[in-house]
């Protein structure tokens, strides 16, 4: 660092310019003396050297020619002296020793001393310099130290009330699986054993055990475990369970079952508060297959339970083994009563067969109703039916096939497939490109097989024939007819982005995985579905964009369509995941439908091999493979080989009216990658483009985000048939999406404006410049717009992973907690109307300003959910004009409202 100036002639430490009066001086001040020649040398060489005065009263003689020295007094007379005066003089002078020298290196001390105390000043004023330059250093150090420590505390902040909002969703969990366990505690126990019924029948009578029931538990135990338990009278029905065991060693020695059946059947008694009954118990009783009727009982009186008596029979539990009041009903159950210890009155008695439930289990199983047994028999014969059905009609068509072989030339009988084609007529190798039945969609292509390609890449699909006599609109030219100088007559376009390239934001339905999947891209969703990608992303070209897009797009007054696609629509690599070639297919009927309705087309290469930028839209997120790291000079390479097959299939003229833009790459990374590397590429792929035959179309660039104003001077030598490529946004910058409703209009229409403006003057940018890339987007709260999982700047949330990149601090204009992504994210049916008003004038600025250039394409015609950057939502809002060639609003900066009524937050 120069030191610093100081006016002061004392601390000026640089030598003056002598005058030349005092060089003279200096010069003729000795002569003819060694002693005083050497004197007036240094004089003569230092500047600041004076010579010294005599003292008072004394003279200095000078010398004359002739060795002779001149006196003058103090009156102005003077005398010469002689030889021995003037050695009487010197012997004098040497008394005092007053020698020359000395007094010279005296007066140079002193000189040097003065000089040394300027230096020795100016070094303490630079190392004063020095300490405050240190002290600056070392206070931004600081500075930088606690902004790193903010930030770190933010992002701590901000994933501490993560993991507090997922330990309260954990918790809101476990309550969830509390309540459930309560619930479950508060159900009444099932009874599964002997014990536990007692214990249930006297916790709900009150009454006490006694000596009898200890009694009957020691009995009980001892039983066989599907026994059911004595009753309290027990005592009173010995005798009827003796003679029950009698009849059924009796019944067990007859000869056969008819002779068991002609006994006598058997009745019992069954008392109740109307007094005594008889019931019929036969084993094979019709009426013993009845239905149950619950007779209104309750959820829990139809509980399954192994073993049931008492006080639970008389609530009419359905149980394995039943008594009492389940017989008095009349049900199929009446048949358990013939099982060992059933009863049910005071006198019953019992003679079955049963000696088990497993066994009367058996043969109500073999024996179902009469009423099941019809239903069974119904549907045995329908379905007999059904495959006679079945047998006719195939023998019907196998007649009919080998017919059709032995006649396969006629033309009478029409062939079974997609219309006339049968699948007989695609080779049995053709792969799924070739083969429509394979196709998830087959409308509007031309399903006559054929293997011939043009640039290696296959023209299956195209009819013979078009037709490029339609206009768009009445504001332009038709297709077969030239548009024109593009600065007069500026495109007006849309994006039909997402669809054959992904896009999170605009399809957040497919990414829709649990975040720890990692699915983020094109990339990984290919990757975890594996073999049903081809299958998903299929239906998703199928239907996300259909003939009525671009019907929609010219009846709104546009004119150009830009269609991204990626390079697996051409080739792909060892490694590679994507679906190959699926999307070729659905590209050629996009254009085939945009020139159906006199849309002009700007093909879009956003995807290249090894990707280009990075970002999710370029097929796979973090990665920068292309003219970067070790494969980066392949991956340029099968880039120009992809373009290479590309221009050589656009060349033909069924695409030269139609193709109005040709695209090399979209949004390389030009902050990031080599700025000359990138520039190179760009010459040797134009080239190519031309040299193939792809003469008219604009060859489109990226501007590769440098600013505008660097690509002043570069690449003039492509002329106007090439073009700069611009993405306008503000929400992607956080010095913009901070600005006010009003702001971002007059930003919109100043700014923007003056920045196309200068990019079209050549001498202070590139020259031509279309704006490829814009939204009426005002915040970037949509799902999943700055990357799946990431926050977003609107509410300060966004974590990259890189404290260079995160931004922790909200970034709307309040910056305060007050910013949220709720009404933002709001549907147009809850917008308010001050908010429509912005969104249409914040359009139409742009629109103005953007037409000061080659035009505009809008990013994107729709979207799932992000209301803001679907042109299709914002025209059914009343957002967009109708017309997008007539606007109400240009940029008139005395007609954009204070907004004042309108939260900034929204």
């Amino acid at each position: 660092m120069p030191p610093p100036r100081d006016s002061s002639p004392e601390r000026d430490y640089r030598p003056r310019r002598q005058s030349a009066q005092r060089r003279s001086r200096n010069s003729s001040a000795v002569r003819d003396s060694d002693d005083n020649g050497e004197r007036g040398e240094r004089a003569g060489r230092d500047p600041r050297r004076r010579t010294r005065r005599p003292e008072p009263g004394t003279s200095v003689p000078p010398i004359t020619r002739g060795g002779e020295i001149r006196t003058e007094s103090s009156n102005g007379s003077s005398a010469t002296l002689s030889a021995a005066a003037l050695a009487q003089l010197n012997k004098q002078n040497a008394k005092r020793k007053a020698s020359p020298k000395k007094e010279v290196k005296r007066a140079l001390e002193r000189g040097l001393d003065a000089q040394s105390e300027r230096d020795i000043a100016w070094e303490r004023e630079q190392e004063k310099e020095r300490e405050r330059m240190r002290e600056a250093r070392r206070e931004s150090r600081m500075r930088r130290e606690k902004e790193r420590e903010r930030e770190q505390k933010e992002k701590d902040r901000v994933r501490e009330r993560e993991r507090e909002r997922e330990r309260e969703r954990e918790r809101e969990r476990e309550r969830d699986r509390e309540r459930e366990r309560e619930r479950a505690r508060a159900k009444p126990p099932r009874v599964a054993a002997v014990e536990s019924e007692d214990e249930y029948r006297y916790s709900t009578s009150g009454r006490p055990r006694d000596s009898r029931d200890a009694a009957r538990d020691d009995r009980t135990r001892s039983k066989p475990r599907m026994v059911p338990p004595d009753s309290d009278d027990e005592y009173r029905y010995l005798p009827a369970r003796k003679r029950d065991e009698r009849a059924r060693k009796r019944a067990s020695a007859m000869e056969s079952d008819d002779e068991y059946q002609r006994l006598t059947p058997h009745r019992r008694t069954d008392s109740d508060d109307k007094g005594y009954r008889v019931v019929d118990a036969r084993p094979d009783k019709p009426k013993s297959y009845e239905r149950l009727r619950p007779d209104n009982r309750g959820r829990e009186d139809r509980s399954r339970l192994r073993v049931a008596s008492g006080p639970m029979l008389e609530q009419g539990i359905r149980a394995r083994n039943v008594s009492g009041g389940m017989l008095e009903k009349g049900s199929f159950m009446a048949r358990f009563q013939n099982l060992r210890g059933g009863h049910g009155g005071p006198s019953m008695t019992s003679s079955s067969g049963y000696d088990s439930v497993d066994k009367m289990s058996d043969e109500i199983g073999s024996s179902p109703p009469k009423r099941k047994r019809k239903k069974l028999w119904i549907a045995v014969g329908i379905g007999v039916v059904i495959v006679i059905i079945i047998i006719i009609i195939a023998v019907t068509v196998s007649k009919k096939k080998s017919d059709d072989d032995g006649d396969k030339g006629s033309d009478d009988t029409p062939s079974q497939g997609l219309g006339d084609i049968s699948p007989d007529d695609i080779p049995a190798d053709a792969p799924t490109w070739l083969n429509p039945f394979k196709w998830a969609n087959t409308t509007d292509f031309n399903l006559t097989y054929t293997a011939q390609t043009v640039g290696d890449l296959p023209v299956m699909g195209l009819f013979s024939k078009w037709d490029d006599s339609k206009a768009a609109n009445e504001q332009v030219p038709a297709l077969n007819k030239p548009w024109g100088d593009y600065s007069q007559r500026p495109a007006r376009g849309v994006n039909v982005g997402g669809w054959l390239s992904l896009e999170p934001f605009i399809t957040p339905s497919l990414f829709a995985y649990d975040l720890r999947l990692g699915i983020v891209d094109e990339y990984t969703l290919c990757t975890y579905l594996g073999s049903r990608c081809e299958s998903v992303f299929e239906q998703h070209y199928a239907t996300f964009v259909t003939e009525q897009t671009f019907k929609e797009i010219a009846d709104a007054g546009l004119d150009h369509v830009r269609i991204p696609f990626s390079y697996w629509a051409v080739q792909t690599y060892d490694g590679d995941p994507y679906v190959f070639r699926t999307s070729w297919r659905y590209l050629l009927r996009a254009i085939e439908w945009c020139r159906k309705y006199g849309l002009r087309v700007n093909l879009d290469l956003h995807g290249l091999p090894g990707s280009q930028n990075g970002w999710n839209h370029s097929g796979r997120q973090g990665y920068i493979n292309w003219l970067n790291g070790t494969d980066g000079d392949l991956n340029a390479k099968r880039s120009l080989e992809i373009h290479d097959r590309l221009s050589q299939f656009f060349a033909q003229d069924r695409y030269k009216n139609i193709i109005s833009h040709y695209g090399l790459a979209n949004e390389p990374k030009m902050t990031y990658l080599s700025v000359d590397a990138v520039l190179q590429w760009i010459e040797d792929a134009y080239a190519l483009v031309r040299k193939n035959g792809v003469k008219d179309a604009i060859v489109v660039f990226g501007d590769g985000f440098r600013g505008l104003n660097n690509w002043q001077g570069e690449l003039q030598d492509l002329g106007d048939g090439a073009a700069l490529d611009v993405h306008q946004y503000v929400i992607f910058n956080t010095n913009q999406i901070v600005y006010k409703h009003y702001d971002k209009i007059k930003f919109a229409c100043e700014g923007w404006t003056q920045q196309t403006e200068l990019s079209m003057n050549r001498s202070l940018g590139y020259g031509p410049t279309l704006v490829a890339e814009w939204s009426q987007a005002d915040t970037d709260c949509a799902k999943h717009l700055t990357n799946v999982g990431w926050g977003n700047r609107w509410t300060g949330t966004l974590v990259t992973g890189s404290s260079s990149s995160d931004v922790l601090t909200p970034r709307c204009p309040y910056t305060d907690r007050r910013c949220d992504c709720i009404a933002a994210n709001a549907p147009p049916d809850q917008w308010s109307d001050d908010y429509k008003t912005f969104l249409r004038m914040f359009a139409e600025a742009q629109m103005y300003s953007f037409e000061k250039g080659w035009g505009w394409f809008y990013w994107v015609w729709d979207t799932e959910d992000a209301y803001q950057w679907s042109y299709k939502k914002g025209l059914d809002a009343g957002v967009l004009p109708a017309k997008a060639y007539e606007r109400d609003f240009n940029c008139d900066v005395s007609q954009i409202p204070s907004f004042e009524n309108l939260s900034e937050a929204f």
